[in-house]
């Protein structure tokens, strides 16, 4: 009885919607007005307790226990919780992750890219690409939205033969592969999980690329280069940088960029400053922080980094995440012998929930096109892009 009252004034708060709960016990509650664009159904109760914690872990926990089952669209839940969320950040500007530390950054993240190579393999591309894709038609595949991607990223750089490009987070080796393949520059490529590592050096030798491609297991943080590198692209390894290390990032990236070289920094924002949520937080990206683009903007500004172009791929992502989540469902029989039912219902919500919240607009993803001080000897448009 009070499990169903707690949970009818949580909600209730959400006034921002309509749908309805369908408890246990078989009773209805509703909100708003039909028609209900969704329905949470709870099929045992929550524990009393429980339910003073973190609404969306809570929430986020009974469904990959499969006590909570979400009907309808996920699209307008993920509105609601922005909208929400939103409202709350108003009155709580003050929280902020506490700083990473490398050993507890290479913890968190080989709790989520060394899950194994033959698990990405199940729903990602061939080119294992686990970032934004690029659509520039609507039925591209998944693989050739991936490709479309790689070459839109590069272009921004306009590439030399014989520069010198590094790749922070360089996944599993494909960018820098056909980086030094179509555009003949030397890559040194960085990661700090091991089966990506290992992939990507594998992918190298593969290729034939070993004078022209450097894969290291390491962190951005241990870079020594100074003044060295004509490029740097980095493609969604920022989002595990944490609030308190942004100007530490920046700060490295200065120190190995030549003056006035240029950088591609490919990354997820969110809108507004805040924490992260919970649910993520534990289970999927541990220790992650989503920037607003207005921090990044006044940190990229502090080092002496100047815009030159910044692209949102938000619709893109939100395509992206619909594929994944098509190829991971195709291959349940295989993922559940090796991980179990909880493990799929937690990532089946989190490329669903990701999806809806690129389309509602509570995070982003953004191409930034930046330079290491100023470079007045740049081309004046940026048509080369698209040639």
């Amino acid at each position: 009885m009070f499990e169903k009252q707690i949970i009818k004034f949580i909600l209730s708060k959400w006034n921002y919607g309509d749908f309805k709960i369908v408890f246990w016990d078989k009773e209805e509650f509703k909100l708003g007005n039909e028609p209900y664009k969704f329905t949470l159904v709870f099929k045992e109760k929550i524990p009393f307790l429980k339910l003073f914690g973190d609404t969306s872990l809570v929430f986020a926990e009974h469904y990959m226990e499969g006590k909570l089952d979400i009907e309808g669209d996920y699209d307008e839940l993920a509105k609601i919780l922005y909208y929400f969320s939103n409202k709350n950040f108003l009155r709580n500007k003050g929280n902020i992750l506490s700083k990473i530390t490398q050993k507890q950054e290479s913890k968190n993240i080989k709790s989520h890219y060394d899950l194994g190579n033959d698990f990405y393999k199940l729903w990602l591309d061939e080119t294992m690409s686990y970032s934004c894709a690029y659509f520039k038609n609507s039925n591209d595949t998944l693989h050739q939205a991936q490709i479309n991607k790689i070459e839109h990223t590069l272009k921004k750089l306009d590439l030399k033969p014989g520069e010198k490009l590094l790749d922070i987070g360089c996944g599993w080796g494909y960018l820098a592969v056909i980086a030094a393949q179509k555009y003949g520059v030397n890559v040194v490529g960085i990661t700090i999980s091991d089966e990506q590592y290992k992939k990507a050096a594998q992918r190298v030798k593969e290729f034939g690329f070993e004078d022209k491609i450097e894969i290291r297991l390491q962190n951005y943080q241990d870079l020594e280069f100074e003044n060295y590198f004509d490029k740097v692209v980095s493609v969604g390894m920022f989002e595990h940088v944490g609030k308190e290390n942004l100007e530490l990032y920046f700060m490295k990236v200065k120190q190995v960029l030549k003056s006035g070289g240029s950088m591609l920094l490919h990354s997820i924002l969110a809108m507004f400053e805040g924490k992260t949520n919970a649910w993520i937080d534990k289970y999927i990206f541990p220790g992650g922080y989503l920037p607003s683009l207005r921090e990044v903007v006044s940190v990229m500004s502090e080092w002496d980094f100047h815009i030159l172009l910044t692209e949102s791929l938000r619709i893109h992502y939100a395509k992206t995440l619909d594929l994944w989540d098509k190829n991971f469902n195709e291959n349940l029989k295989e993922i559940r012998r090796k991980y179990g039912e909880e493990f799929i219902r937690m990532w089946d919500l989190y490329l669903r929930s990701c999806a809806s919240a690129f389309r509602v607009g509570s995070v982003d993803l953004f191409q930034f096109l930046i330079t290491k001080e100023i470079n007045n000897n740049l081309k004046l448009t940026k048509e080369y892009i698209y040639k």
